[in-house]
């Protein structure tokens, strides 16, 4: 699916088996490509077979990169079609585990926030935000909706500000506050006859579809393709031909940086940088009835890797490891302006 694609042109259930399909051909990529195919098949009112995928990942012989991720996502869809004792346990088993991903915490926190069970969604979000954010100088971007969901509950509640609250104001960015974003009394408005109150609502609801909007669009279509010392090294040793387009290592590092410098530069979003391996790239040229010494294909390799969910955001957020791989932080390595 393009990611222009409107959605009420989506079918949702012919999209879920392409990307089945795609997962038998990049088994490396299963766990992310089946959990875009489990969210078509929720969104087609496919639960049952949502679940079954969730169940494939959890009980497969490879290694999950976020398997509370993948339970996360199972109970949200099991409570979404009757398996609330079910869906509870999970969530239970899910907070105990206490993932350093914040992507479990927020789906968890919102499952029992969507079903009306503030408290408990409010006591989830404390303890992550407690957990990822204590001695944190800057949230990253992936905590934000920890902060903001937290803050949700919070005047659904009618708890007063915090400090964790004024960190949320701290970090959004819209021009509408949170505070009025998750004014409880908001749905009130949408049944009034008072002009002003609807247009109010509806610069309301814009914005918030512009953060929905911003979130959606994080995966990176514009991806630069990196290769670490050692792939590179066993890369040329393997196409000698392919020297040309990386004289040396440190020069390739070089050019990765200055390329997307040059993309921002111009104006274009989303960028970010797919990490390549020999073998990965070998099978991909077989794929394309051509041979792995054609730089014409290194291109298309890379656009590959991040349709397949492989980009990871540049810039990195502040205080985060470099890109390279260096080990030092990005401000200190290739994010030096100088």
């Amino acid at each position: 699916m393009r990611p222009d694609t409107p959605a009420e042109n989506v079918d949702h259930t012919a999209e879920a088996a392409r990307l089945e399909r795609t997962a038998g051909l990049y088994p490396e990529d299963a766990e992310a490509l089946l959990l875009r195919a489990a969210a078509h098949l929720e969104l087609s009112g496919d639960r049952p077979d949502a679940s079954a995928l969730y169940d494939r990942l959890l009980s497969s012989a490879a290694d999950l990169d976020n398997p509370h991720l993948v339970r996360a996502l199972k109970a949200s869809n099991l409570w979404e079609y009757g398996h609330e004792a079910e869906a509870r346990a999970i969530i239970e088993g899910v907070r105990s585990a206490s993932p350093q991903d914040p992507a479990p915490w927020v789906i968890v926190a919102e499952a029992l926030e969507s079903h009306d069970e503030l408290e408990a969604a409010h006591e989830t979000f404390t303890e992550a935000v407690h957990r990822l954010l204590t001695d944190v100088a800057e949230p990253s971007y992936a905590t934000h909706p920890l902060l903001f969901g937290r803050h949700r509950v919070r005047r659904m509640l009618g708890e007063s500000h915090d400090e964790w609250d004024a960190l949320a104001d701290t970090v959004h960015s819209l021009p509408i506050t949170l505070d009025e974003l998750h004014d409880p009394k908001r749905v009130w408005s949408l049944g009034s006859e008072n002009p002003a109150e609807l247009e109010a609502e509806i610069l309301r609801l814009r914005a918030e579809l512009g953060a929905y909007r911003e979130a959606l669009s994080r995966p990176f279509p514009v991806a630069i393709l990196h290769w670490p010392a050692p792939e590179l090294t066993e890369l040329l040793e393997a196409y000698p031909s392919l020297s040309s387009e990386y004289p040396t290592h440190e020069t390739h590092l070089a050019t990765i940086e200055s390329a997307l410098r040059e993309l921002a530069s111009s104006g274009t979003p989303n960028l970010g940088i797919v990490t390549g391996t020999v073998p990965s790239y070998e099978a991909f040229a077989a794929s394309e009835l051509s041979s792995p010494d054609d730089a014409t294909l290194l291109p298309q390799y890379a656009t590959t890797l991040a349709a397949r969910g492989r980009a990871v955001a540049w810039p990195p957020q502040q205080g985060a490891a470099c890109w390279c791989g260096s080990g030092r932080s990005y401000g200190e390595c290739h994010g030096t302006t100088n």
